[in-house]
């Protein structure tokens, strides 16, 4: 990778899903300003996500977020030495009204395009916080899509331990969150409801996937949980809110820590960090910190704003591929399914 000793300033656009966001971000590290427009409102009318809304959301608000970024940042548009936009995985229309825009600008201003997958830019939200953060280290990716123990090779260059076999962590919560009147979106609220609850209260099974060490599979708890309700239905019986979703939280965390920790001691790491929506949930955190602690293992964690969709965190991927080299052309496109470490 090239040095430069010159500020490189990027504007960066985030609309994979339901979040409408742009960012500028000095050198990788450093943000001038980090615009959300969030449709979590919106949504929660239909108990999550509508693909068509979200898409006409992001044309509504797409042109203001990033006046709005550049205008807090203090720049103008020809200050950029980039534009860098999440081209995916994601939702396949709201990924096209970012990518569409980016790519307008980039042709009306002359400034370099570069195209950013969205969990590369997770893991960066890492470096923005941490400026002492450097690869390698493995890193926990865990969403509402995504769930991934990645090791972390270089900037740019990745090693995926093991996947989701079924639902994403974040895909649980949100079911579970459902199941048990919580409602939309279900992290946050099982997060928040679990404090009051006996994590210890009901055995939900903890799945292991016979051929893979570091694989996940949580369809098993899903189900588990639902069975339990069902259960408790046709007993006529009442159960606790808040300890169904302690107990549902903890056998989560626990094969995420479980599974994190191994994969980190096989490699012979000493740095660890997590990234993604479900990295903010506070159970995690706390049983990372601690194992991480207990073993002398360095443990890096966005804050929550960071760990949410943003455009701050492409912005600091950008910045990166930007040093290599890499610039997009004009067929750049939407790859909703697009893989970590598949070229874009």
């Amino acid at each position: 990778m090239e040095n430069t000793e010159e500020t490189v300033t990027i504007l960066a656009v985030e609309t994979s899903c339901d979040e409408t966001a742009a960012a500028v971000v000095e050198n990788g590290r450093e943000v001038l300003s980090n615009v959300i427009s969030s449709q979590i409102a919106l949504h929660t009318l239909y108990g999550g996500v509508v693909p068509e809304i979200a898409s006409r959301k992001h044309i509504e608000k797409i042109n203001q977020v990033m006046e709005e970024a550049l205008t807090q940042a203090g720049k103008k548009l020809s200050d950029m030495d980039a534009i860098a936009v999440t081209c995916g995985p994601g939702l396949v229309g709201a990924l096209l009204v970012g990518v569409s825009a980016a790519k307008a600008v980039s042709f009306a201003s002359g400034i370099p395009l570069i195209g950013v997958h969205h969990i590369e830019g997770h893991i960066s939200a890492n470096y923005i916080e941490n400026r002492d953060l450097e690869p390698p280290f493995v890193c926990l990716v865990v969403s509402g899509g995504h769930s991934h123990l990645v090791v972390v090779k270089d900037y740019g260059e990745y090693e995926i331990l093991g996947r989701t076999r079924d639902d994403a962590a974040g895909e649980a919560f949100d079911k579970v969150a459902r199941a048990i009147g919580l409602g939309y979106p279900g992290g946050p609220k099982i997060d928040k409801v679990s404090r009051e609850g006996n994590p210890d209260a009901i055995a939900f099974p903890r799945a292991k996937v016979g051929d893979s060490d570091y694989d996940f599979s949580f369809s098993g708890l899903k189900s588990a949980v639902l069975n339990y309700l069902n259960s408790c239905e046709m007993k006529g019986e009442t159960y606790c809110q808040a300890d169904v979703a302690a107990s549902f939280q903890k056998a989560v965390v626990d094969v995420l820590t479980e599974h994190s920790i191994h994969a980190v001691e096989a490699c012979g790491m000493k740095k660890f960090a997590i990234a993604g929506g479900v990295a903010s949930n506070s159970a995690l955190r706390e049983a990372l910190a601690q194992a991480c602690k207990e073993r002398d293992i360095a443990f890096y964690h966005p804050s929550p704003i960071l760990c949410t969709d943003n455009a701050a965190m492409i912005g600091a991927a950008g910045y990166y591929e930007f040093l290599k080299g890499v610039r997009h052309g004009y067929d750049l496109n939407a790859a909703p399914n697009l893989k970590l470490g598949q070229s874009i």
